[in-house]
Formats: structure tokens, C-alpha cells, sequence
């Protein structure tokens, strides 16, 4: 792992940014709007783009995170969320006949995963569950030292389980405060942070709801660490507590013990978990 020089990039629904990585270090980050209502290939220059800027002889491999299912043996991406063009991309070819390197393409929830457990608070941890909370809620699960994927790309999704009336992600992500009150996540935040008892409970009852999406991540991985990243993880101390009581009543009092939570502490855990794809790989 050691002087690896790998470029690492976070394709988001907006954005893409890129850098090269060498040994957890990054470069000036490279970024660029993407083109989200252009075509296939016009979405593909901007990614083009990107690399561009940051390839040389010295680079050993390229990793892509993208907010979608992926073929990850082919380095297929279909149906990437809110870029309509890209249904179904054969990034891993393209990119692969473009720069002549080895190409590794993984969904952004996983590879939010990779991060925190090469460069992160994971680090020496052969069992954990990197869970995102954004807009959404998605996770990527370390099982025994390695990422685990799911035949097509789609473990992890606890978002999609059923949950009361809607799923997980309608209740345990940032737009719960929307989806259920019809009030703006920011300005809950900072009536939160101004002590606003109103925004406060609105925060326990996040937590709550967040705690019995991890009492149900719990029942089916049995996991030892999990992770949050994302916007919501700002807010933490504000729904730790309720979360924690809901943990509380899980069946196994013996594995609450010695579960740890944390929250991230990687600014850049995106672009860094898409060059640990690589050492994913090297290392199966």
C-alpha cells in the first residue's frame, strides 16, 4: 500500500471531483458541475476531464465511485441517479481504453465504506458498516477485511426495507424533517443548535427511528463498528442519545456491548474510498 500513487474519484449527482491518493495523502482536489442533463457522452467528457488533469506515467490505477447499481466484475454502471443519460455505462471499458490502466468501478456507498476502513476511523477493524446520511442513507458493509458487495452491487441497501408506512430512508435520513413535517433539514439544524426544544425533539425522533435501522443492520450483519458519514452526522450530539435507547432494546444485550458507533472524521472519504478500491482488489 505504501507510495501507491492511485487517482480516486467521487462522481456525484451534481459534482465530480477527483485526486490522486498516495498512501491516505491526497492532491489539490480537482472538481467540475457535471453536465447532469447531457448525454452519455457529454457526461463522459466531464469525467474525462477530471482525469485528465490528474493522470502521469507514475499512476497505477483509477477508482470510481458512482450513486448507482455497478456490474463491478465489468465495471457496468446503470441508471445513475439524477444523470437520465446514464442507464447503462461501461465505465471500466471506456475509461480502461482511454488511459490504459486497470479501472475499478463501485457504488459511492461503498466506497464511503473503503475509506473510513483503510484511512479512517476503521482502520484495523475486520467488521463494519459505513452508513451515509445525506439527503438519503446508504451504507457499505467491511466483512472480514474486505468489501462486501452483493452479487449485483445492492448490499447494504437497508434504506429500501420496508419501515412503518414508507422505508428506512424516509425515516433516517436528512429529509425525514421534510418527508414528515415539511420543514427544511438546514433550519432544523440551527434551531437545534440554538436550543429550539421543538427542533430538539424533532432530533430524538430521528434518533429513534435511526436506532431501529441499526438494531435491524445489527440483527443481520452483527457488525462491530458502524460509521456515519454525511450531512446528518453534523448533528449527532442532538440524536445520539435517543438512538442509543432505541439500540438499547436489540435481543442480544451481549453484542450492544461491544458494538462502537462513531462519526467520521474523513473530509474526503468519497475520492479516498475509490483508490482503496484498488487495494480491495489486490488484496482478495
Amino acid at each position: 500500500m505504501k507510495n501507491e500513487k492511485l487517482i480516486g474519484i467521487d462522481l456525484g449527482a451534481t459534482n465530480i471531483r477527483g485526486a490522486v491518493v498516495i498512501d491516505g495523502d491526497i492532491s489539490e482536489i480537482k472538481s467540475r458541475r457535471i453536465n447532469a442533463t447531457g448525454t452519455e457522452e457529454q457526461v463522459l467528457d466531464d469525467v474525462f476531464f477530471i482525469i485528465d488533469q490528474l493522470i502521469t506515467d507514475e499512476v497505477k490505477a483509477i477508482g470510481i465511485g458512482v450513486p448507482s447499481v455497478v456490474d463491478i466484475k465489468e465495471g457496468i454502471v446503470y441508471d445513475v441517479q439524477h444523470i437520465p443519460s446514464w442507464k447503462e455505462v461501461h465505465l471500466k471499458q471506456i475509461l480502461e481504453a482511454r488511459y490504459q490502466l486497470p479501472v475499478f468501478v463501485n457504488n459511492d456507498a461503498n466506497c464511503f465504506a473503503l475509506g473510513e476502513h483503510y484511512f479512517g476511523k476503521g482502520k484495523d477493524v475486520d467488521n463494519m458498516i459505513g452508513l451515509t446520511i445525506g439527503t438519503g442513507l446508504g451504507a457499505g458493509i467491511i466483512a472480514n477485511n474486505h468489501l462486501y458487495a452483493g452479487i449485483n452491487c445492492g448490499a447494504g441497501e437497508f434504506c429500501m426495507v420496508d419501515y412503518l408506512d414508507h422505508n428506512y430512508e424516509f425515516y433516517c435520513s436528512g429529509s425525514f424533517f421534510q418527508n414528515v413535517y415539511g420543514l427544511n433539514g438546514e433550519d432544523v439544524f440551527k434551531n437545534a443548535k440554538n436550543g429550539d426544544k421543538q427542533a430538539l425533539q424533532l432530533y430524538h425522533e430521528l434518533g429513534t427511528h435511526l436506532g431501529n435501522a441499526i438494531k435491524m443492520i445489527m440483527y443481520t450483519y452483527d457488525t462491530e463498528l458502524i460509521i456515519l458519514g454525511g450531512s446528518v452526522q453534523l448533528a449527532y450530539v442532538f440524536f445520539e442519545k435517543a438512538m442509543w435507547q432505541r439500540i438499547s432494546t436489540f435481543g442480544f444485550p451481549k453484542s450492544i456491548e461491544q458494538l462502537q458507533i462513531k462519526t467520521s472524521a474523513l473530509a474526503n472519504s468519497g475520492i479516498l474510498g475509490a483508490a482503496a478500491l484498488y487495494f480491495d482488489a489486490e488484496n482478495l
